[in-house]
Parts: structure tokens; C-alpha cells; sequence
């Protein structure tokens, strides 16, 4: 008997969410809400806005989980909900484990505190002695590395130095669920890698971790498994190669609901527009110049599905995609592209006079659809392309058209190389004869 209830234990989740509901009252005027509320008049003059719509979901223990989905999908809320900061409106949340959140910046800080007075306000917060905390507070202000400033009120913090501190506090009170939001995006780059080492760490110890981001390379490479959110719904659940291409697809209306093959249009036609322009990653501020005797009319990247996208899983198949039309007669277009890193370094490129694609001539009204299609090699990470139409007239090379850093990239990938990209080595180690 006390065996099966042991083994029923190690089984149960550390968290388990049943048929969640978040609503809010959403009012045109704040007058409205006033009105409302003293009973004045009959009709009814707010909206309903499901920002969570029965949630089901069970994460278990020493799992890392994401959670993925556009702004206003309920990520955030189902965090709040699961930490107690918010109450739903229907449904129950079931947490077995101490639970440590980085929910907002600095939320459950006290800005007139300096450091030190809000790591014990925190940690007795949490149920700690004042003598517990004693002894966690070296290991603290060891991760938080902000210096003198912990005797510094914190209001006075930069937000780096906050999500320093706050991330220290969270991690360094045992706990057995870790829950973070997007907090870790503020801190920099040495920081985040810190962050992420942690996370390792508590992998290997068996805790259970839940993190909500928009970075799906960190979702790709950390998480065991994803839970996708839309318009307050859980659309799926898998894993993160599974979810993050199912997430593609939501941001450009394209997600089928399972047994629904009918129900496409999970956004409206205004937000579908607005989707689709953000997944295309069009540079608003593109830098263009040229003769303008070739036009590039129509730029996008799409991934091995044919789907238009700006994240591409690496080592998956993806084609960069133009329209050109000719003003004039150009005696022999190349077309080009190329990639640069944040920095502005130029990684890699290609060109048809190179690939030996296209050597005839063109003219005045003529379109050409032109696409170059690849395996993804570089390391994950944001990169911008550049488009060109150029050529030579006689021994003179002409620029047409050309566009400088016009889509924006960003590479998935769950295991980085050295370098820009990835020699995608097989290794074997074998006994020495």
C-alpha cells in the first residue's frame, strides 16, 4: 500500500490545470465602468474578452515546458493564475511543489527598499526565516553581481540590474517549480547565458520549469515540451520543432484545428493583414538605391512547407523568394542575396551568375519570379538579408536595384557550433586498437 501511494506521488504532476476561464470586462469609456457599477441604466455596456477559454493542461515533474503564442494569447495570464498573483474566473490550478516566479520586473519589490531589505522581504514572503535567508544571501548577491548598488534603493536600479536581482532571489530559494516570463529578455547577454545555465542545473535536479518566450531558439533547445496558446485557447501540445512550425502557421492564419479542417481563419482579416506583414519580416526603413532599370516588386522568405515565415528551423529547407520587373532592357540581370549577422558582418550569400541559373537578357515590361532555395546552415540567431538585381552593360557593372538588410531572419536551432555556422559534423569515438 505504501509503496503503490509512493509510486502515485512521483506520478502526480507538479502542475495540473482543469477547464481554466480568465474574463474581463472591457469597457468603450471609463465613464462606462462607473455607470455600470452604480446601477445606472439597464443595458449592458461591456464586452466579454476571454483571456483564457478552458485551458487543460498537466506539467510534470522535473519537465522544462514552454509556453509559445502571439501577444494577447494568455500566456502571461495562465502564469499569474498558476502563481496565485491572479484568481480565475472559472476552473482549478492544482500546484504540488514550492513554487518561485519572475513573473513581471520587480513585481513584489518595494521600490523604496534598497537590495538587501527586498531580498528578505522577498524571501520571508516565501516562508523563510530571517535566519534562513542569512544563509542564502552570499549566494544571492554572488548570481545578482550588481555591486554596491544592493544598498541602493532599487528604484534607482537600471532594469538590467533589477532582473539581476530579481532572477537571484528566485532561483536561490530552493524551489521546486521555477516559473519564468519574459523578465530574462532585459538582461544581457552574459547574464541571459548565466540564466540559461541555471536552468541546466536545475534540469539535472529534477526541477520543474516553465518559461514563457518569444525566443524559440531558447524554446527549441531548453524545453522538453510546448504548449501553444491562441486568443486565450490551448491550440496543441508537443514538441518544441512541433509547436514552433504549428506556431508558424498561426501567425499566418494558415492552423488547422484539429477535425476542423474548415476553421483557417483563426485571425480576423485586419489582424491577419497585420500577422502576415510582421511574419514577413519586410524592413519598413529598407535601404534601396539603384538605376531602377530592374524593380524588386515583392520580397519573402518561406520555410520547407512553403509557408511564409521569418523563422527557420536550422537544418531545414527554406527558399528566399522575388518578383522582379524590367523598365528597361537589362542585357543580363543577376539576382542576389546575401545574409548579415546583427553586427552588420556579411556571412554568406549567392548570386544566379554564380549558381549559373540565369544568363539571358530582359525586357521593359517583363516579370521574373526568381527563388533560391537551400538548407539552413547558419547558427541560430537573428539575421537580416539583403536583395539585389545587378548586371553588367559592356564591362560596366550596373546596380538596378538593390536592397540593403530588407527581411529579417531569425534561426532555431536546440545546438549551436562554433562560428557562423554549422560543419554539421558526424562524430564517432571508437576504442583504439
Amino acid at each position: 500500500m505504501g509503496e503503490t501511494g509512493n509510486k502515485r506521488q512521483e506520478e502526480s504532476p507538479a502542475i495540473r490545470v482543469s477547464g481554466l476561464v480568465k474574463i474581463y470586462k472591457l469597457y468603450d469609456k471609463p465613464k462606462d465602468r462607473m455607470k455600470e457599477a452604480f446601477g445606472f441604466g439597464r443595458k449592458q455596456v461591456h464586452k466579454l474578452h476571454y483571456a483564457l477559454n478552458g485551458v487543460n493542461l498537466e506539467i510534470r515533474k522535473g519537465e522544462t515546458v514552454g509556453i509559445i503564442g502571439t501577444n494577447g494569447s494568455g500566456k502571461s495570464t495562465i502564469l499569474k493564475i498558476i502563481t496565485g498573483v491572479l484568481s480565475p474566473t472559472s476552473g482549478e490550478v492544482h500546484v504540488e511543489g514550492r513554487i518561485s516566479a519572475l513573473l513581471e520586473l520587480g513585481a513584489g519589490f518595494n521600490m523604496e527598499y534598497n537590495g538587501i531589505e527586498n531580498v528578505y522581504l522577498n524571501g520571508t514572503m516565501m516562508g523563510f526565516s530571517e535566519k534562513e535567508i542569512d544563509k542564502k544571501l552570499p549566494k544571492i548577491l554572488e548570481f545578482a553581481d550588481i555591486g554596491d548598488y544592493v544598498y541602493q534603493p532599487v528604484k534607482t536600479y537600471s532594469s538590467g540590474m533589477f532582473v539581476r536581482l530579481a532572477f537571484a532571489v528566485a532561483i536561490n530559494i530552493e524551489p521546486e517549480i521555477l516559473i519564468v516570463d519574459e523578465a530574462l529578455s532585459v538582461g544581457d547577454v552574459f547574464f541571459q547565458a548565466k540564466c540559461y545555465h541555471k536552468f541546466e542545473e536545475f534540469k539535472k535536479m529534477g526541477k520543474t520549469i516553465v518559461f514563457v518566450s518569444h525566443d524559440l531558439g531558447s524554446i527549441s533547445k531548453y524545453c522538453d515540451r510546448v504548449f501553444l496558446l491562441n486568443k486565450g485557447e490551448l491550440l496543441g501540445e508537443g514538441s518544441p520543432k512541433e509547436m514552433i512550425d504549428a506556431y508558424k502557421r498561426v501567425l499566418v492564419g494558415q492552423y488547422e484545428l484539429p477535425g476542423h479542417p474548415e476553421e483557417r481563419g483563426l485571425l480576423g482579416d485586419e489582424e491577419l493583414q497585420e500577422a502576415a506583414r510582421k511574419a514577413s519580416g519586410v524592413n519598413p526603413d529598407v535601404l534601396e538605391y539603384g538605376t531602377r532599370q530592374a524593380l524588386i516588386e515583392e520580397y519573402y522568405i518561406t520555410d520547407d512547407r512553403g509557408v511564409r515565415t521569418t523563422a527557420i528551423i536550422k537544418g531545414s529547407e527554406f527558399t528566399v523568394h522575388m518578383r522582379v520587373r524590367f523598365t528597361d532592357h537589362v542585357p543580363a540581370p543577376i539576382f542576389a542575396f546575401s545574409f548579415k549577422n546583427v553586427t552588420g558582418t556579411e556571412i554568406t550569400g549567392t548570386n544566379s551568375m554564380i549558381e549559373k541559373a540565369y544568363l539571358d537578357s530582359a525586357e521593359p515590361g517583363q516579370v521574373k519570379d526568381i527563388t533560391f532555395t537551400q538548407s539552413m546552415s547558419l547558427q541560430g540567431g537573428e539575421y537580416l538579408i539583403s536583395l539585389g538585381v545587378t548586371g553588367y552593360d559592356g564591362d560596366t557593372f550596373e546596380v538596378y536595384h538593390r536592397l540593403y538588410d530588407a527581411v529579417n531572419i531569425t534561426v532555431v536551432s536546440d545546438k549551436n557550433t562554433v562560428g557562423f555556422y554549422d560543419m554539421d559534423s558526424v562524430v564517432r569515438v571508437t576504442a583504439a586498437e
